[in-house]
């Protein structure tokens, strides 16, 4: 079994760890609401993916 032949130091293990970040989501404006949303994507504020209404969007006077 691999057994390290000597204590790996502090400043060695967290520079290997030092590109373990997360990264933002790509976000891509609505070409209807030009509201913010992520790419490849339903538009959450007003329904519509590729050109044209996929989910019923409720108005405020519907709700």
């Amino acid at each position: 079994m691999a057994v390290p032949k000597r204590k790996v130091s502090k400043a060695r293990r967290d520079n290997r760890r030092a590109n373990w970040r997360a990264t933002a989501p790509t976000l891509v404006e609505c070409p209807h609401c030009k509201a913010s949303i992520k790419a490849h994507t339903v538009c959450p504020e007003c329904g519509y993916y590729d050109g044209r209404e996929v989910v019923a969007h409720k108005t405020k006077e519907e709700k």
